[in-house]
C-alpha cells in the first residue's frame, strides 16, 4: 500500500520496511529543525525509524533508544548514509529509569544538548480481557506509561528545565470508543493523553512544549500486521474510513515533526489525531477481531 508511487496520489514518499526513502520531499524547509537534537524511543524501526529519517532530513542529529542494540545499530547506520546527520544508537529499556539516565548523560556528552523528545517506545497485541493474564496487563502500562513518565522525567531534570524544548507523545485512539482486545494498550494511552495535559501544564513556565500524536492504522509496521491491518485492508473495510486508507509512516513523521519544531510554538497540551478519521467510523468489531486473535494463538504455536 504505502510506497513511492503514491506520489502522484498526492501521499508522500514513503517505504513498507524499515529502511530509508530513495526520495524525499520537503514539505517544511530543509533547515527546520538545523542543529537540533532530537531523542526518540523505539526509534529502530515502524514510525520511530521514519520520524528519525524525517529530522534527519530537516537537519537534526537523533538519538534512537530501544532494548535491541543489535537493531539500532543497523538503523543508525542506514540513516546515516542517507541523510549525512549523526545518528546515536543507544541501549535503552524505558521501564528501567538508570537506562535513561545513562543514555541521556551519554547524548549530552557526545551531542551537547537534546531539543526534542519522541516517547515512541510502546508494546501491544490483540488480547481479549478475559484471556490478559495480570503480568501481560502491566509489562504494557509499564512499557507505555511508565515508558513514558520515565524517558520525559528524565530528559526534563537533565536538559529541557533550563533550556526549554518539545516532548511529542505517540499515542493511539484505541480508548476513544473503548476498542475491542485493546484494554490493556487503551487504558496506557489515555493515562498517556492524559500525563500530555499535566506536563504541558506543569512544564510550560520552563518553555517545554508537551504534545500527542494519535495515529490510526499505518501501513509498514510491527502494529499493524499484529493489529489485522493487512487482513483488514484486503477485505476492504477502510473503506469505512473517511479518508478511505490506511496512513503512511511518513505522514505519522510530519505530524510529529511540526508539533516539534517552531512552526507549532504556541502549541501545548494537544492531542493531534492522525487517523484519516478512522476513530469516527470504524466499526468496532468484537467478532472480527476475536478472529484476528485466534489466527494470532495459532501462528504463535506453530
Amino acid at each position: 500500500m504505502a510506497d513511492e508511487s503514491q506520489r502522484g496520489e498526492g501521499l508522500p514518499e514513503d517505504v513498507m520496511t524499515d529502511d530509508c526513502m530513495t526520495t524525499y520531499t520537503h514539505l517544511y524547509s530543509p533547515d527546520l529543525l538545523k542543529d537540533n537534537v532530537a531523542f526518540i524511543t523505539g526509534g529502530g524501526s515502524g514510525i520511530g525509524f521514519r520520524i528519525a529519517e524525517v529530522f534527519m532530513r530537516h537537519g537534526c542529529d537523533v538519538v534512537i533508544a530501544s532494548r535491541n542494540l543489535e537493531r539500532l545499530t543497523e538503523a543508525a547506520d542506514k540513516l546515516t548514509k542517507a541523510t549525512g546527520r549523526r545518528c546515536l544508537a543507544l541501549a535503552v529499556d524505558v521501564r528501567q529509569p538508570d537506562t535513561i539516565n545513562a543514555a541521556v548523560d551519554q547524548t549530552l556528552q557526545e551531542l551537547g544538548r537534546i531539543d526534542i523528545l519522541i516517547n515512541n517506545a510502546a508494546g501491544n497485541f490483540l488480547c481479549p480481557a478475559s484471556s490478559l493474564s495480570f503480568n501481560a496487563f502491566k509489562t504494557v502500562l509499564e512499557i507505555d506509561t511508565m515508558g513514558t513518565y520515565n524517558t520525559s522525567k528524565v530528559v526534563y531534570d537533565k536538559w529541557l528545565k533550563d533550556h526549554g524544548g518539545a516532548i511529542v507523545n505517540i499515542s493511539a485512539t484505541l480508548g476513544y470508543r473503548g476498542q475491542a482486545l485493546q484494554v490493556h494498550a487503551g487504558s496506557a494511552k489515555a493515562a498517556n493523553d492524559a500525563m500530555t495535559k499535566h506536563l504541558a501544564v506543569e512544564w510550560g513556565p520552563n518553555g517545554v512544549r508537551v504534545n500527542t500524536v494519535a495515529p490510526g492504522p499505518i501501513s509498514g509496521t510491527e502494529g499493524y500486521r499484529r493489529l489485522g491491518g493487512p487482513h483488514a485492508e484486503n477485505a476492504g473495510m477502510f473503506s469505512s474510513i473517511p479518508l478511505q486508507r490506511a496512513g503512511n509512516k511518513t505522514e505519522m513523521a510530519h505530524a510529529v515533526l511540526f508539533l516539534s519544531s517552531r512552526a507549532a510554538s504556541y502549541v501545548t497540551g494537544s492531542i493531534l489525531v492522525a487517523d484519516g478519521g478512522a476513530w469516527l467510523t470504524s466499526a468496532n468489531d468484537v467478532h472480527r477481531l476475536l478472529g484476528l486473535w485466534s489466527s494470532e494463538m495459532k501462528r504463535d504455536k506453530k
